[in-house]
């Protein structure tokens, strides 16, 4: 169907299909297309993606896959009453062991210098407003379930924790007003090319490639936050070494300030983990789902006061100039 779909819309003559990691890719001429859904974005949420694409590739990025036009000039195309984008990119070699956090910097400095302005896919100074809106919505379904019976541990366990959880975002919200109240950005602060998730395989477990649907455009800690909360949870008991040499690799290139250190520890200060297990498992229907968000839940519940153990040493892990820079540490935050 795919190959269909290129052949025609496309006038791409396809060699054969591969698997890239996640992605279903198709070959052609020393090409990849990488036939994807444009996820509810609208024509000017793409086209806004496609400069950014283009302006990282031409600055030397050879990870950037391009955009492609169909035969009628549409980013978006219409194949059997769905809508796909196709993205294209060279051939590429299995990637060998990268200095992720150096690539990562690398990343962010080309992503600073995109000469548009960036509106649709923004997320800067909305951390406050988006985190504010993420407790609300949860708030309310807890509010319905503390009249009822609990149907479920996962019910019980969610009713149970959220006041903790509570705090913990306020804390986060408080932590973050505080640095935009109290500190100045630097140059080296000015929003860049993120992603909605960075993790260690955000570009590929095997193959390097940099999709622009997982974008956004955003303050450089937030890839290092949300890379920092996923490494520590992959494995409680050996992040440490990992992280210390991460960070050292990103500052070769970029050396965070005050302002990103700040943001940085209220992004891991605010439980996301806890809340996307909370909405997953009101969303889905699937009721192994289900048991697989009551386990994540349950073990998360239990290592709660070791997640406040690695915050509570998270400056110090990453040898971050604590005293130098003046980084606020937080009094409740004892070792329990």
């Amino acid at each position: 169907m795919l190959q269909k779909l290129l052949e025609v819309k496309y006038g791409i003559q396809v060699d054969e299909y591969v698997k890239l990691d996640s992605y279903d890719a198709l070959r052609s001429n020393g090409w990849l297309y990488l036939v994807t859904k444009p996820g509810g974005r609208t024509a000017e949420d793409i086209i806004e993606l496609e400069k950014i694409a283009d302006h990282l590739r031409k600055n030397g990025d050879i990870h950037v896959p391009a955009f492609l036009p169909d035969n009628e000039g549409n980013l978006i195309t219409t194949w059997e009453e769905h809508q796909y984008c196709v993205l294209a990119n060279r051939q590429m070699d299995k990637q060998t062991k990268v200095k992720l956090g150096r690539k990562l910097a690398k990343f962010h400095e080309r992503g600073k210098t995109v000469p548009l302005k960036i509106e649709r896919s923004s997320r800067i100074g909305q951390w406050k407003q988006l985190w504010e809106k993420r407790l609300d919505q949860i708030e309310k379904v807890w509010s319905e379930q503390m009249f009822q019976t609990p149907e479920d541990d996962f019910e019980r366990m969610f009713i149970e924790s959220f006041p903790y959880y509570i705090g913990l975002t306020e804390n986060a919200i408080q932590y973050l007003v505080d640095t935009e109240l109290d500190d100045e950005p630097k140059e080296s602060d000015s929003g860049t090319v993120c992603h909605e998730r960075f993790s260690k395989n955000s570009w590929g477990a095997n193959y390097s490639l940099k999709d622009p649907f997982n974008w956004v455009f955003d303050h450089r800690s937030r890839d290092l936050a949300e890379w920092a909360r996923e490494r520590y949870f992959l494995n409680t008991q050996t992040y440490e070494i990992d992280m210390r040499q991460f960070f050292y690799d990103y500052q070769t290139i970029g050396t965070l300030t005050s302002f990103s250190w700040r943001l940085l520890f209220s992004r891991l200060l605010f439980p996301l983990h806890y809340f996307e297990c909370i909405e997953n498992y009101y969303i889905t229907r699937s009721e192994q789902d289900k048991k697989l968000l009551e386990e994540q839940l349950s073990k998360m519940l239990k290592h709660s006061a070791e997640y406040e153990r690695f915050l509570a040493y998270f400056y110090h892990t990453v040898g971050a100039p604590i005293k130098p820079l003046k980084l606020p540490q937080l009094d409740w935050l004892v070792i329990r």
